[in-house]
Order: C-alpha cells, then sequence, then structure tokens
C-alpha cells in the first residue's frame, strides 16, 4: 500500500530530511511551510531521486484557520495521510522583554496549538483506518528546565507531554505517536545572530547532522516509543542536566544551554 507523508516546516532542515527519507520509503510526500520556493525544489529533487508524488502546500502554522484547511486540501486531492511530522517551529521572542502580545501570541500558536490542532484533525481518520505515525518534533529543552528559558523550553515540555498522552491513547488502535527530542542539528534553525553565537560557543561534538536525528527518530517511531532523544550524548547527557548539581558539569563541557 502506498503511504502519504504530510510534514510541516519542510522548506528545510528536519522537515526537509523527513521528507528526503520518508521518501526513499517510497511515500508520497505533501510539503507544507510558507516559502513556495525552496519547497518546489526539494518537490523536483524528491521526484527526480525517488519516483514519488510530491505536493507542495503553502501555508502559514500561526493561522488559527490552517490544520483545518490542511485536512481538506488534502482530502480534495484525494489524500489519505498515513504519516505526520508536525516540524515547524522557529526561535521566538523573548515572553517578558518582547512587549508585543501578538507577537507572543503567534509564537506560542505555532510552538503548540497549531501541534494540537494537526493532531485533531488527522488522527480521527488514522484511528478509523487503524494505522497511523505522527511525530511531534520537540527538543531536549523540552526535558529540563534551563535558566532563563521561558519560551522554547516550555513549548517542547508542552509537546512532549502532549504526544505521551495521545500515544497511549492511541497505540492500542494501530496509532504510534512520539515526541521526537533532538539536541544541537546542523540546521538552518541555527543561523539567526543569537544561536549562530550559541553554535560557535558549543564544542563540535554536541552537534548531530540532521540525517541522524531523523533516522533515529523514524526508526524509534516505528517501534512504538513515545519519546525519543536523538543521539547517544543526549541520551546520557539530559537525565544527568535535569540535577541541580549538572551546572558544573556544563562549565567543565563548555557547553552553553
Amino acid at each position: 500500500m502506498n503511504r502519504t507523508a504530510l510534514i510541516t516546516g519542510a522548506s528545510a532542515g528536519l522537515g526537509a530530511e523527513f521528507a528526503r527519507q520518508l521518501a526513499a520509503q517510497g511515500m508520497g510526500i505533501v510539503l507544507v511551510a510558507r516559502r513556495r520556493e525552496p519547497m518546489e525544489a526539494l518537490a523536483d529533487e524528491l521526484r527526480q531521486s525517488h519516483g514519488v508524488d510530491v505536493e507542495v502546500l503553502v501555508a502559514d502554522m500561526t493561522d488559527p484557520d490552517t490544520p483545518a484547511w490542511l485536512l481538506a486540501e488534502t482530502q480534495a486531492r484525494n489524500l489519505q495521510v498515513d504519516y505526520l511530522v508536525n516540524n515547524a517551529g522557529s526561535e521566538g521572542p523573548d515572553l517578558i522583554k518582547t512587549r508585543n502580545w501578538p507577537r507572543n501570541d503567534a509564537y506560542l500558536r505555532l510552538m503548540m496549538t497549531s501541534v494540537a490542532a494537526m493532531c485533531h484533525e488527522f488522527i480521527p481518520g488514522m484511528l478509523e483506518r487503524g494505522f497511523g505515525r505522527v511525530t511531534n518534533v520537540a527538543s531536549v529543552a523540552g526535558r529540563m528546565t534551563v535558566g532563563g528559558d521561558y519560551s522554547y523550553g516550555p513549548t517542547k515540555a508542552y509537546l512532549i507531554a502532549l504526544s505521551k498522552g495521545l500515544a497511549s491513547a492511541c497505540k492500542p488502535q494501530g496509532v504510534h505517536v512520539m515526541a521526537l527530542c533532538p539536541g544541537f542539528t546542523h540546521t538552518e534553525f541555527h543561523v539567526s545572530e543569537k544561536l549562530t553565537a550559541m553554535k560557535q560557543a558549543t564544542p563540535a561534538f554536541a552537534w548531530y547532522d540532521a540525517d541522524v536525528v531523523v533516522r533515529e527518530g523514524l526508526a524509534a517511531l516505528e517501534k512504538g516509543r513515545d519519546e525519543y532523544t536523538s543521539g547517544r550524548l543526549y541520551r546520557f547527557l539530559v537525565p544527568i542536566l535535569r540535577q541541580r548539581w549538572s551546572r558544573g558539569l556544563l562549565k567543565v563541557l563548555g557547553v552553553r544551554l
């Protein structure tokens, strides 16, 4: 049976890598992001490399109407979404210092509400068919408290909790839901001035390539994991970093979180 995967935030980074690896498995792909040009280029690449059908849907995940529109649009194109990758996300404004609540609100919709809404729209069909795979891209930042992070990390903690709850409810009916928690990953996400400085201050061994993160994540999803931390380093470090005494260890390693 030919399956179809829908991926948000698909124009670059982890989203594009999910598209490549799922297309390599022979799946049809639905790319969703705000930027059409890079998605069209990726779509051409996937069609030529893997001979799969690829649809490009330009959409803004901060728009509360987008998840319902995506479901309606895929149904109108006779597409049955079997794999859903909620990957759209970004570096956000400072919740306290950014004195513009609409901007903060849009960020929270992007990072949390849109993911819940996508699950709300697409999981019922998966449950009816008795098969589905959902990956919500979270972060190791959601698994530990970092001083001064009251925007990005908490949104990822929500995705982890959401995924675990959905996984428990849906797995008996053949639908796997998982929070993928990468650490530092080589993607365009770290191009901004703030994140580029952080990357330069972090040892090279703390960074993983996107293909490794995605490959490990897809394997864990298929095994029915409800949460997965990619990279051996982070699977070792995260439980330690959740302890208060770990700040001294970070200084020794030269890692700034």
